[in-house]
């Protein structure tokens, strides 16, 4: 384990992340602490949403550079739209001009976009510019970034249930045959694999109806950071936390080092 993590460059955290072959191959973030953010400097929330934008970019870099295939982003979640309407239209907005402004960095270094939530709500200039980005970056494999919009566990597992009970109703598939794998596929992260790692910034220590199935096994790290100041460095530290921990799923300690 690397000591006194303060003290040590964000160059040297990376070097120690690379001499470990346990790094997540699913990465998740509760990205919290915008509107504090803001707050402590006597802004707008919007500024904080700003701010936070920049990091998601510094955020997606490390990931490429520790080679973490997936990275989903926990963007707007179904219950976000209980917020002010000034708020919300802002950062539709945001969102709209972060996926134009950055896709030529996007297909410089193979980021491939992705989306789960329900489209439901979300306005049309919104699903059009997910759209585009998802179609012009389907071929990009160093990454993939998932943007978790409109999305809600409950809704998402709701509606697995709903495609199921159909499939049994219409003799498609038999009650004896559903099992984990039948669940999975009624999933929107049915293209992906288990989350092995949430990182949740801004100092709160709940999932907040987030990704609740695929994050069964996944290692909890949360952050007093608020998001606009979570850096690479601070991704760093959380991986190497990751790296020291025992993953047992089940298993004692003796199983695992037989």
């Amino acid at each position: 384990m690397v000591a006194n993590l303060v003290f040590v460059s964000t160059d040297d955290l990376l070097k120690n992340i690379k001499l470990s072959k346990r790094k997540p191959v699913h990465l998740a973030i509760i990205m919290d602490g915008n509107g504090r953010w803001a707050k402590n400097f006597g802004q707008h929330r919007i500024f904080g949403h700003e701010n936070g934008a920049e990091s998601v970019k510094k955020i997606v870099e490390g990931c490429l550079e520790i080679g973490i295939p997936y990275l989903t982003l926990y963007t707007f979640s179904t219950e976000n739209w209980n917020r002010p309407t000034q708020e919300v239209e802002m950062l539709m907005s945001l969102l709209i001009s972060s996926l134009n402004n950055e896709m030529g960095e996007l297909q410089k270094n193979k980021i491939r976009i992705n989306s789960i939530g329900s489209p439901h709500n979300l306005p049309e200039d919104v699903v059009e510019t997910l759209n585009q980005a998802t179609l012009a970056t389907q071929n990009n494999q160093n990454i993939t970034v998932t943007l978790a919009l409109n999305y809600g566990a409950k809704e998402e597992l709701t509606n697995a249930m709903r495609q199921v009970a159909g499939k049994v109703k219409n003799n498609i598939i038999s009650v004896e045959s559903i099992d984990e794998s039948t669940i999975n596929k009624h999933l929107y992260t049915q293209n992906m694999p288990q989350v092995d790692l949430l990182i949740r910034t801004g100092g709160e220590k709940r999932l907040s109806n987030f990704l609740l199935w695929q994050l069964a096994y996944a290692e909890l790290y949360f952050s007093e950071v608020l998001w606009p100041d979570f850096t690479k460095k601070e991704l760093f530290k959380a991986i190497i936390d990751y790296q020291n921990r025992e993953r047992r799923f089940g298993k004692t300690s003796e199983q695992i080092y037989e």
